[in-house]
């Protein structure tokens, strides 16, 4: 099936995340396994877009949503791309497989209202939790880093004398990213409350701390995220995530460049980044309807 050599070559030459790794071997896995109820072969060279198409249709049956099977296939493109690298096929049955079509979602966010009401309005506990907790919504609104990449921050990743942030992104890419003062204040004041009430046996290194002294963990970030949107916001989706598009949406909505924003964001490429353009251009049309005296 050649699976295993291909989860290493992802490994340890693409440099995905754990994540990702994971959801490919899944989808891998599930894959041959559909392959070989039906069609009875686990051999690659046996596998044509006819059996591909026929798992495709299965799992639209399975009310699988597009996106879904959509990241499935890309699973499939990337791996049947490291056979033909490695001249494990003769050709890649991917070429003939049109993806199904998807709804593209706008990202959410939550608006400029809501987020001066969270900031300005909503009283954050005096002492080490409290200062850390009003960081960490500071640090993703301001700065639009990943749930991972805030919790994997280092105390030698932050330099506030320059104002910017060290960040390792998707695929161990590094990236700088700046900060104003609001922010370099707000991580002084949690310095000062860590570092008086935290005294770990043997300090980790990481920026963000538990009570205890212990790297943080995602789903005390998610908790923290979620508890303090729900204060302001209706919005379904209260994650770490949505204060990421959040800092996208209003940076464009006040005239950052896009490909600025795409360097900030880490996104490998601009296409990415545009899709923050449509709630620019939906504003723009708010706007205008109510400015135009003829509109």
């Amino acid at each position: 099936m050649h699976i295993d050599p291909f989860i290493q070559y992802i490994t340890s030459e693409k440099r995905y995340s754990p994540h990702t790794i994971l959801a490919y071997q899944k989808d891998l896995e599930q894959f041959f396994d559909f392959i070989n109820e039906h069609f009875h072969t686990r051999d690659v060279k046996e596998i044509n877009h006819q059996m591909i198409r026929y798992w495709i249709m299965q799992l639209m049956d399975e009310n699988i949503s597009g996106r879904t099977v959509n990241r499935k296939l890309s699973t499939l493109k990337t791996f049947y791309r490291y056979l033909r690298k490695e001249n494990r096929v003769a050709e890649n049955p991917m070429v003939k497989i049109i993806p199904p079509k998807t709804n593209k979602n706008l990202p959410e966010f939550v608006n400029k209202e809501q987020m001066d009401l969270l900031f300005d309005e909503t009283i954050f506990p005096e002492g080490f939790e409290g200062t850390r907790d009003k960081l960490i919504i500071e640090m993703f609104y301001f700065t639009g880093i990943r749930l991972a990449e805030l919790a994997n921050i280092k105390n030698t990743d932050i330099d506030l004398p320059k104002q910017q942030i060290k960040v390792l992104g998707k695929r161990n890419k590094e990236r700088i990213i700046p900060f104003g003062k609001i922010l370099g204040k707000s991580i002084n004041d949690y310095i000062s409350a860590r570092d008086m009430e935290i005294e770990a046996k043997e300090p980790s290194g990481y920026f963000f701390l538990t009570k205890k002294g212990a790297k943080i963990y995602k789903k005390l970030v998610y908790r923290v995220v979620n508890s303090y949107l729900s204060r302001v916001s209706t919005l379904k989706k209260k994650s770490p995530h949505v204060l990421r598009h959040t800092f996208a949406t209003h940076m464009l909505n006040n005239g950052a460049d896009l490909n600025a924003i795409k360097e900030i964001l880490g996104h490998a490429n601009l296409s990415a980044t545009q899709v923050y353009t449509h709630n620019t251009i939906d504003k723009l049309k708010t706007i205008y309807k109510q400015a135009h005296p003829r509109a």
